[in-house]
């Protein structure tokens, strides 16, 4: 299984945000060569005022971050210190600060954009190896290999803690209810990965505390993650139509 370590010597070419970006979720690409094969990555630079949540192995949890790296590796990735890589990675692109890194096989240049009504959301996907989640097969304590659905979302509020955790549950519904819509028989992918960004909320201000799927922003969410899910991912022969992807830089 091949490893790589050749990122302290990769050069970083950043392209421009793609002309369709729209409100504040507004993507970088960036290339790198490892072992000889072209990688990309996905960044936004959110700036200050944004608290995320996240299930990513660099700047996972809940707290306040300032941008979000979505990095390409290689096929049979076997690195045992992803949050190590996605550090590098992201120092190379020239961010500083706490943010949020994951990882996934899949061409990051074709990925699902959708937004709605304020709401954006962001989504790569790879499904060569997906499944339900209840499953009688036994757990791993090994880390987990890069992420293969991995969702960005932004909501242009302020959410309180309870209402974060809400939300990753809102998007995981909304992906799931997406890849069915898709004609896919599954949850998801074993690795799959959320991270959703809110607001810090102004002085006197008091964050909104739902965020389940019939609330006002829950709902929006939902919609959001559903579309670029279905974009993002391909269709099962037979099933309804998805919509047209997003490749960056178009």
């Amino acid at each position: 299984m091949r490893t790589s370590r050749s990122e302290e010597s990769s050069s970083v070419t950043v392209a421009p945000p793609p002309r369709a970006a729209t409100g504040v979720l507004e993507l970088r690409t960036l290339t790198r060569f490892e072992d000889d094969e072209r990688l990309s990555a996905l960044l936004w630079r959110a700036g200050p005022g944004w608290r995320m949540i996240s299930s990513a192995v660099l700047g996972g949890g809940i707290g306040e971050r300032s941008w979000v790296l979505n990095a390409q590796v290689s096929h049979g990735y076997g690195r045992t210190d992803p949050d190590t890589h996605l550090a590098r990675l992201a120092r190379n692109a020239g961010v500083r600060g706490p943010g949020v890194g994951l990882m996934t096989a899949a061409d990051v240049l074709c990925h699902g954009r959708a937004h709605d009504d304020g709401v954006e959301a962001v989504v790569t996907a790879g499904l060569g190896v997906h499944g339900w989640a209840a499953t009688p097969a036994p757990g791993t304590s090994l880390p987990p290999s890069p992420g293969t659905i991995n969702i960005i979302a932004a909501l242009p509020t302020a959410l309180t803690d309870a209402a974060l955790v809400n939300a990753v549950a809102t998007a995981t519904e909304a992906k799931v209810q997406a890849l069915l819509d898709s004609g896919y028989d599954c949850s998801g992918t074993p690795t799959d990965a959320v991270c959703v960004a809110a607001r810090v909320p102004r002085p006197g201000e008091r964050p909104v505390a739902f965020a389940g799927p019939r609330s006002l922003w829950g709902a929006r969410l939902a919609r959001a993650v559903h579309s670029a899910v279905r974009a993002a991912v391909e269709p099962v022969r037979g099933g309804a139509a998805a919509p047209a992807r997003t490749r960056a830089g178009s």
